[in-house]
């Protein structure tokens, strides 16, 4: 494979590299750690838990898809990154040659981002692919999209931060948007529905043939699992859309058992099938801000004690779906304002002040107005851009 080539000035040398081995895969996690030393809205993953998304023998996504990751280094020093990766599940649904970048940082320098882009724009073309898309971390269904709007506020669990400079980057390099995804937040607070429309939901729900109830106990994976089945259903239309499968469910299963709540996944079923759920996280970010990506030797017990004792004080809702048979129906309008005002009841319960609904489609009208009504405020907007090869 060729590689880009060196930017050869002796004074300000850049250079980049694959990553291979487990110690270049910490360089390539760390790589953030001066970036955002100035930036007190970033919080740092834990490189417990992203050091086996980027391991293909851990990741079982990487197990199935070609992918390569480059760490770039001005002076000797690691000063930016980016992963190149074919999804086969994007390309048998969608059929349009586009290979797609992530985990995308880079200094404030266009050189270090026209090498960075360089990489993995050469290795995807060498791939066959026509076009390029991200960022995907890894996936349409994994942390996506590139922050635009909203960097005065730190990032929910699983929600990307960044630079304001890397739009201008990515856009010099002749990026364009092909879609914007919103986060909306709001403030838990009790009746934020009116009367008048809970009226209309307790109508419909209060049937003996309709069942809406919280995760079963130790149900995790099997409640995983029909969750899975109704948001590829649920969301199959949509724009990006690739479908969760069996391995991503037990995958989620392992990462979320630590701090996943019963009362945290809502199902609504019809004659016993499962048609509709809402899942909600809490926002760890909001206990490890100050950590810099490490839980040992002592962070661990504040982490354990915010999130079993004292209590975490805000909290996500990533993934929410009504089954396409009912929606635009009654009925699915109904599960859908039922859950979140479940949800709700359960945050102002566990003390949560503030929540994040993301991400919504920015041509999701439906949806978006539904949230808009109930009070939640568009406050981040993360951008998926597209360019040919």
């Amino acid at each position: 494979m060729s590689q880009p080539a060196l930017i050869d000035e002796p004074e300000n040398a850049i250079d980049i590299k694959p990553v291979r081995t487990a110690d270049e895969r910490k360089t390539f996690i760390r790589v953030t750690n001066d970036i955002y030393k100035d930036d007190p809205h970033f919080v740092a993953p834990l490189e417990f838990e992203l050091s086996p998304r980027i391991d293909p023998d851990k990741n079982p996504l990487l197990k199935s898809a070609r992918h390569q990751l480059w760490v770039a280094f001005k002076d000797g020093k690691p000063v930016g990154r980016i992963s190149a990766l074919i999804n086969p599940d994007h390309l048998a649904r969608h059929q349009d040659g586009t290979g797609h970048f992530g985990f995308y940082e880079s200094i404030d320098d266009p050189a270090v981002a026209t090498l960075i882009f360089g990489a993995a724009e050469t290795w995807l073309r060498e791939q066959g692919m026509k076009h390029i898309a991200g960022p995907y971390s890894f996936s349409v269904n994994e942390e996506c999209g590139m922050l635009v709007k909203g960097f005065d506020a730190p990032p929910y669990i699983m929600m990307p931060h960044g630079r304001p400079y890397y739009q201008s980057q990515i856009e010099a390099l002749g990026y364009a948007k092909a879609q914007d995804m919103h986060a909306l937040r709001y403030i838990p607070r009790r009746q934020f529905i009116p009367e008048r429309r809970q009226k209309f939901i307790e109508k419909i729900v209060n049937k003996p043939h309709i069942e809406v109830r919280n995760m079963r106990p130790g149900g995790l994976e099997d409640d995983l699992r029909i969750i899975i089945d109704i948001f590829n259903d649920a969301w199959s239309d949509n724009w990006g859309f690739i479908p969760f499968t069996e391995d991503h469910a037990k995958h989620m299963a392992s990462e979320l058992r630590p701090i996943i709540r019963r009362d945290y996944i809502v199902i609504c079923s019809i004659n016993d099938e499962p048609m509709a759920f809402g899942l909600v996280l809490p926002n760890i970010n909001e206990v490890i801000a100050g950590f810099g990506g490490k839980l040992l030797p002592f962070n661990w017990v504040q982490f354990l004690w915010k999130l079993k004792v004292s209590g975490i004080k805000s909290s996500r809702m990533p993934l929410m779906g009504v089954r396409k048979s009912i929606q635009g129906k009654p009925t699915g309008a109904a599960f859908a304002y039922k859950i979140i005002d479940m949800v709700n009841s359960t945050n102002i319960d566990r003390g949560v002040t503030e929540a994040e609904l993301s991400w919504i489609l920015e041509d999701n009208e439906a949806m978006l107005s539904m949230l808009l009504d109930m009070g939640g405020e568009i406050y981040k907007t993360n951008r998926i851009y597209k360019k040919a090869l």
